[in-house]
């Protein structure tokens, strides 16, 4: 007996070792020997690619911190144009009040596209009664001053039901592109709506209220295509449902529209920073796929490369 146990005690520090050296080479191979945080804040629409770089990334670079906020993208500018972060993720571009704060700060930075997007127009899944809904609905709906809070007054054979809206807060750049391209004036807009900066507070609006209607971006609808219901767009031409073909070719109009990161360039020169932007943009289709968007053609990325590529 105590030889049995005596072999198996010695078998088992054996499995033990074998197990730690293995762990242990893991841990060599994962540690690249780049550290450091970079922070990353800004819109919640880009927010699921620059999560998705960040947690890939830190698989073979396990000590460099990459926090990423969703306080929308003029609240990560408002960070960024004064040095608080590394890269602000945007859904919108820089705005010239925004580039001129950038500049008063000495605060250089690099505009890149990470991928294109189909702002989406959600109801509940209840909802039996529309499939596709006009432009000038939308903006009937949504335009300030609009009084439209039931869906019998957007048609007349619709229900008689209660609508309530759900939108991007006025930090999102969602809300400015979306304001912009059916109100006609960026941060025109009703009021008495549901606001808020994060998306996934939207979703859970939309999908418990049965008269509701929303918009954010496409990536929000597809993780939760289970609890919403995604309308087509008619811009004039017939509707147009958003998917990767169609956002990717701009056939979903107007609601097509790119991405991007800002990355203060002060900050690029640093290596964990380099090599965290590198990685993005090389695996940038396969990012925006993850995170539930569209890539941008390989060119584009290689085109972003070329421009980073002076900070080595």
């Amino acid at each position: 007996m105590l030889r049995i146990y005596k072999s198996f005690l010695i078998f088992s520090v054996f499995i033990s070792l074998f197990i730690f050296l293995a762990c242990s080479n893991d841990q060599v191979n994962n540690d690249s020997g780049l550290s450091g945080t970079i922070e990353i804040d800004g819109s919640s629409t880009v927010f699921p690619i620059s999560v998705a770089a960040a947690e890939i990334f830190r698989e073979t670079h396990p000590n460099v911190q990459i926090p990423v906020g969703i306080s929308g993208t003029g609240g990560g500018m408002k960070r960024f144009v004064v040095g608080e972060t590394a890269i602000s993720n945007a859904s919108r571009p820089i705005k010239e009040k925004e580039a001129a704060l950038a500049s008063e700060n000495e605060i250089e930075f690099t505009e890149l596209e990470v991928a294109f997007d189909g702002l989406s127009v959600i109801v509940n899944k209840s909802n039996d009664w529309i499939e596709c809904i006009t432009t000038e609905e939308l903006n009937s709906i949504w335009d300030q001053g609009s009084d439209i809070n039931n869906w019998n007054q957007v048609r007349s054979d619709f229900p008689d039901v209660e609508m309530n809206l759900y939108g991007p807060g006025t930090d999102s750049g969602t809300f400015d592109y979306f304001t912009h391209v059916i109100n006609g004036e960026e941060g025109k807009t009703r009021s008495d709506y549901t606001p808020s900066e994060d998306d996934n507070v939207l979703v859970m609006g939309v999908s418990g209220d049965k008269g509701s209607i929303g918009y954010f971006g496409y990536a929000y609808y597809i993780e939760n295509a289970d609890k919403l219901k995604i309308l087509s767009i008619d811009d004039g031409t017939g509707c147009i449902a958003p998917s990767e073909d169609t956002i990717n070719d701009g056939t979903y109009s107007p609601l097509s529209r790119p991405m991007y990161i800002y990355v203060n360039n002060s900050e690029l020169i640093k290596t964990e920073v380099y090599e965290f932007v590198k990685f993005y943009l090389e695996n940038g289709v396969m990012l925006a796929n993850e995170g539930g968007y569209v890539g941008l053609p390989e060119t584009n990325y290689q085109e972003s490369l070329s421009i980073i590529s002076m900070y080595k």
